[in-house]
């Protein structure tokens, strides 16, 4: 089941539309201003787009509950997983890296988002095989997880996303110039970006930001 935070932006009746590594307060309530649904925070040390829990915590608290709220993970030690959890700030887990279904589950709880790179027949063939309630479609980079600005396959992302038993959310070098062709060949439930509208890694830019909203609006 979907929680409530989150069915904005994956039941909403529309492509929902989340951003992904936020950094600061600005460009949260920046992107909540120009309807995005959901966003993102990173909890990866390696990434451009990294946060420590304890520097956001007070602002991410404060912002309005129906916007989803997604901690983002890359093969997390059980420590940082159990501090995002306590800390009650997020509506699910995004796992980006090579951690098992059975671990997925155990701190995702009945729904957690499975990334999974698309490169070819065989990946996406594992794509479908993942029993995540909730699949996050992302370009193959080899040593990377997300936020490479790489543009993922859509004709093998459609394929997953119309045999999928679950939602499937499109990720991979989306901005506001392609993301209407990338929702009319895949039809995805959702769609998740992060370079794709930003001035600098971790640095969102609220005109990028408006205009990747009324894109996916205007269809």
């Amino acid at each position: 089941m979907v929680p409530a935070g989150l069915r904005r932006w994956l039941e909403g009746g529309r492509p929902g539309l989340k951003v992904c590594g936020i950094t600061r307060e600005e460009d949260a309530l920046a992107a909540i201003t120009a309807g995005i649904d959901a966003l993102g925070f990173n909890f990866y040390p390696k990434s451009k787009r990294h946060v420590p829990l304890a520097d956001v915590a007070g602002w991410i608290a404060r912002l309005p509950e129906e916007i989803g709220r997604v901690a983002v993970v890359v093969n997390a030690d059980e420590t940082l997983l159990d501090e995002l959890q306590s800390s009650g700030l997020f509506h699910a887990f995004q796992f980006h890296g090579g951690e098992a279904p059975e671990i997925c589950a155990r701190w995702g709880g009945d729904f957690y988002i499975k990334a999974r790179p698309i490169s070819d027949q065989d990946s996406a063939v594992a794509a479908l095989a993942d029993p995540a309630p909730c699949l996050l479609l992302d370009a193959h980079a080899p040593g990377e997880f997300g936020g490479t600005g790489r543009v993922i396959d859509w004709s093998l992302a459609a394929r997953v996303a119309q045999q999928a038993q679950c939602p499937v959310v499109l990720s991979g070098g989306l901005n506001p110039e392609n993301i209407a062709d990338a929702v009319w060949q895949v039809q995805p439930v959702a769609l998740d970006t992060a370079s794709g509208v930003e001035s600098a890694p971790g640095i969102k830019d609220t005109a990028k930001m408006r205009d990747l909203v009324s894109a996916v609006r205007r269809g």
